[in-house]
């Protein structure tokens, strides 16, 4: 219902204004004056105010200003005398949506009220619209449509522009890179450096060199002074990626730095001040990792202010034909071919597959189905080369009853191993992971004490 408040000192005015908009689609409010007008502003909402430009006291301009303090998206209808059209165009720069000329009919000023409906219903619609094309903007590498995602999309919206520290956890092949990405893209320091360190990339040795940086002549290789990577990131955002790998020895050192915003290059005393947003991700059970006491659980603590935790792609099945059209797209125009387009039947199959390498794997798989079609327009089960042990159905997994998503991952995981014969670099690509995670993988089965195909 459309909410109305009629302003003026002439009480004919006001009644005939109260009888001719008193319907099923207007809620009417009458007052003789701007002073009443502004009470009844600070109490109650309204959509539209039509007041007379001329009144004692409070003038119909004056009121138009400081109601837009109170409420900034109150529409204005001025109603003026000939001889102050002058003062209505002033109103109109400063605001007012229209005025009407006395005398006036009030269907000459009914159509004028219904004019300022279906134009706030065009604004309201643009702003939608524009709010949907900046959210598509925003997160325009982050695909998906489903609760899982637009979740995470409400997460970084939330969090972006403080400078709390961000843990992302999910599996291999999740996309967690990409939305540390997307937080410091919508953050105030998307204009500033976003440095990504590779935890289990950088030997134990050189781990506080690399984070902290050294002065010349600290150690044998150190022939210049080195700005660590916290230094480079200054004013910007440090992502450190699968931060569970890093040494138990270098996690006190970074827990200080954290704790008091400095740092200290090996090989000196002087502490520099740092101003560094930080995101750290993992794909392990992060308090099983602390449990083991494989990571502190207060550098934990400092660094999950705000979690974010990343649903794998089995979970959101939705999101399979979105990402497939995506990638389609994608390679098509990498690889230069005109039209590619997935068959429906393979979409349906495709959809119903598990993923253990998750969205990683799909796109793996995408880009050499590309490959594989040539010059064919439509893509087939033919083109993704499904190896048979990855077509299982799913109570081949379930042998012996029911059992956890890790369970299964170790099941497949070995099984794949085994059918190609120990080659890991073969069997991760197959699983849509890294040869890193996969050896990860087959160390924590070791530790437990499985089996690993081809060792004795």
């Amino acid at each position: 219902m459309i909410r109305l408040l009629v302003v003026d000192d002439d009480y004919s005015i006001r009644t005939i204004m109260q009888e001719a908009f008193s319907e099923k689609k207007y809620n009417v409010k009458v007052c003789e004056s701007g002073e009443q007008a502004l009470n009844i502003i600070k109490k109650q909402e309204f959509d539209l105010v039509i007041t007379d430009l001329m009144m004692d006291g409070i003038s119909g301009l004056q009121l138009m200003e400081d109601a837009l303090k109170i409420q900034e998206n109150l529409g204005f209808l001025i109603i003026t005398a000939y001889g102050t059209i002058k003062t209505a165009v002033e109103a109109l720069q400063k605001g007012a949506y229209d005025f009407v000329t006395k005398p006036f009919s009030i269907s000459h000023i009914k159509s004028r009220v219904d004019r300022f409906i279906e134009f706030e219903g065009l604004k309201e619609e643009n702003r939608k619209l524009k709010k949907k094309l900046s959210f598509e903007k925003k997160f325009n590498k982050l695909v998906g449509k489903s609760d899982g995602m637009k979740m995470i999309h409400e997460q970084i919206e939330i969090v972006a522009d403080s400078d709390a520290p961000v843990f992302i956890q999910g599996e291999s092949g999740t996309g967690k890179e990409l939305i540390a990405q997307a937080v410091h893209d919508n953050s105030n320091r998307r204009n500033q450096p976003f440095i990504k360190v590779n935890c289990p990339a950088i030997p134990e040795t050189l781990f506080e060199s690399t984070l902290f940086g050294h002065e010349k002549g600290a150690f044998t290789s150190a022939i210049r002074t080195y700005k660590g990577l916290f230094e480079e990131a200054s004013e910007g955002t440090l992502l450190l990626d699968e931060i569970s790998e890093m040494p138990t020895s270098m996690q006190a050192k970074l827990l200080r730095v954290l704790q008091e915003g400095r740092i200290t290059r090996v090989g000196s005393a002087k502490e520099i001040p740092i101003d560094v947003r930080v995101i750290a991700t993992t794909n392990r059970d992060i308090q099983e990792t602390i449990n083991e006491k494989k990571f502190r659980s207060d550098l934990f603590f400092r660094l999950n202010v705000f979690p974010i935790v990343v649903p794998s792609l089995r979970t959101r099945p939705d999101d399979i034909p979105v990402l497939m059209d995506h990638f389609i797209k994608k390679f098509k125009d990498k690889y230069n071919y005109e039209k590619k387009e997935l068959s429906k039947e393979t979409m349906e199959v495709l959809s119903r597959r598990q993923w253990p390498g998750n969205v990683r794997q799909l796109e793996n798989l995408v880009e050499r189905a590309i490959l594989y079609s040539g010059k064919k327009e439509f893509l087939t089960l033919s083109h993704f080369s499904l190896e048979p042990d990855n077509m299982q159905k799913e109570t081949d997994y379930f042998e012996g009853g029911i059992v956890s998503i890790a369970e299964m991952e170790k099941k497949l995981i070995l099984k794949t191993l085994e059918k190609t014969k120990n080659t890991r670099t073969k069997a991760a690509d197959i699983l849509g992971i890294s040869v890193r995670t996969l050896r990860n993988k087959l160390n924590q089965y070791k530790e437990e004490g499985v089996p690993i195909p081809g060792e004795n």
